[in-house]
């Protein structure tokens, strides 16, 4: 059986070549990137844009479903409803 001493070494070292494979590993990775996004000329925002869409929270802007017919004022449907539509049948203020 191993002392303690030799297990703690041991841990020592295979630290240094789990480091050292991560290292390795790492800069594979970065070259493999490096070739895709030479091969098909992307950008950082072709990469990181937020415009997926996948997801529930796509970042876009709803378009507007009803009006206010008295200012034009209008409301998605979303969030709190104003107090011009509040308690009142809102199909007459489809757009």
């Amino acid at each position: 059986m191993s002392s303690y001493k030799e297990l703690l070494a041991q841990r020592e070292q295979l630290d240094k070549q789990i480091k050292e494979a991560i290292a390795r590993e790492k800069a594979d990775g970065i070259a493999k990137a490096k070739l895709i996004i030479d091969q098909y000329h992307l950008s950082a925002s072709d990469l990181f844009s937020r415009k997926s869409g996948s997801g529930p929270k796509s970042g876009g802007k709803v378009a507007p479903k009803y009006r206010n017919p008295a200012n034009g004022e209008t409301w998605t449907g979303r969030g709190k409803a104003p107090k011009w539509i509040e308690g009142r049948d809102r199909s007459s203020f489809l757009i």
